[in-house]
């Protein structure tokens, strides 16, 4: 495909230092919770401004291991309905109930109104998402509501590798932040994640909960109902690697966005730029742009994979929780802006390995599909 999706970016020299240190980790026989998983954990914690990090297999155990060191069982947690299944799912697997908040057009987070209207009694925490990587400019708000209710903020992170705003990175924002290091994120471990914290015992409890809830690791008293949630330590080399090139990366995708903001001003009505605050580094993990009404993105899509050799990414995301099959019983209420978000926002492509030449080709396609799908309209 002339300009796919997304690309994962591993630059040869990277390569060539991964594997000479996976030949090392192999030779000595420590192949989990050694040296490489203690590095990344370090640096991990540095980048975000937190005390603690702790790696583990994926971003979605991540956010399990959180709700869990914090109690949830048996209460609900509120979450905003646009995100990835995962985010719901961590709190089903933590034994609690997911509670389906609205989503608010500026940065598709989680809406402070409707949390407010969500919070109850049986709130246990609440979920911040970073969608795309932008952190919502009402960030202090929806703070100042779990600290006034006495509820725990925790941060989906999954997006927002060295993303900030006002200065504080994401991952530092609330009681614990999760990071998702799958193959189309910023930066990637092949599989992992990793939970960050200034509270120790929630790094404490994340210790014992991701290797089979054991008290310590050459034991076997066995303290929590925890599970294999280790990151090998090849995984934690490839971390390690990419974190190195966090700075660099990110750069690159903002030149990317800058280029589609330039395009897309241009192109006046077509699609809306999904802005990140002032004040505010997004690391682009996605480039969002609102579609009119009535658009037909199927037809967009198709018509830029097949006749430019251009691949829109997935959406964040087409289809809210509250309309997942898997969340059937805890779909109550309406989520008016949620269901437009998801209805109507498109993602072009961005990655670490694109060129500026690529931008621009994209912006060219996208306004040939748009001319296309009009003119069938009008046929």
């Amino acid at each position: 495909m002339k300009v796919p999706p997304a690309a994962i970016h591993i630059p040869a020299e990277d390569r060539a230092w991964i594997l000479a240190r996976i030949d090392e980790c192999l030779q000595s026989g420590r192949l989990t919770l050694g040296e490489n998983g203690a590095a990344l954990e370090k640096q991990f914690a540095e980048m975000c401004g937190v005390r603690y990090a702790v790696a583990v297999n994926s971003g979605t155990s991540s956010l399990e291991i959180i709700l869990r060191a914090l109690g949830v069982e048996g209460r609900e947690v509120i979450v905003p309905t646009n995100t990835f299944y995962a985010t719901g799912g961590a709190v089903l697997h933590a034994g609690a109930r997911p509670r389906f908040a609205d989503c608010e057009p500026a940065s598709f987070a989680i809406d402070a109104d409707s949390l407010r209207q969500t919070m109850g009694p049986q709130t246990a925490a609440v979920i911040v998402v970073h969608i795309g990587g932008i952190i919502t400019p009402h960030i202090d708000e929806i703070r100042r509501v779990c600290d006034d209710a006495r509820v725990p903020l925790v941060e989906d992170a999954a997006h927002a590798h060295g993303s900030a705003i006002g200065g504080r990175r994401a991952g530092s924002l609330g009681r614990a932040g999760s990071f998702s290091f799958y193959p189309t994120k910023v930066i990637t471990s092949g599989e992992g994640g990793m939970i960050v914290t200034d509270d120790e015992a929630i790094y404490q409890e994340a210790l014992i909960y991701r290797d089979q809830g054991k008290e310590g690791f050459t034991t076997n008293f066995h303290v929590r109902l925890g599970y294999n949630w280790r990151m090998s330590e090849p995984h934690a080399i490839i971390g390690l690697a990419q974190l190195r090139r966090l700075d660099e990366f990110i750069e690159r995708r903002q030149e990317i966005a800058a280029v589609y903001d330039a395009g897309l001003a241009r192109l006046g009505s077509a699609a809306t730029p999904v802005q990140p605050p002032a004040g505010s580094r997004c690391n682009y993990y996605k480039y969002i742009a609102m579609l009119p009404p009535g658009t037909d993105r199927p037809a967009l899509k198709k018509i830029m994979r097949e006749q430019h050799d251009v691949g829109l990414s997935g959406e964040v995301y087409d289809t809210p929780c509250h309309r997942q099959p898997v969340f059937a019983e805890y779909a109550t209420g309406s989520f008016p802006q949620a269901e437009d978000l998801c209805a109507r926002h498109i993602c072009l492509p961005v990655s670490a390995k694109m060129a500026k030449d690529d931008a621009r080709y994209v912006l060219e396609a996208f306004e040939a599909s748009i001319s296309e799908l009009e003119r069938a309209a009008v046929s």
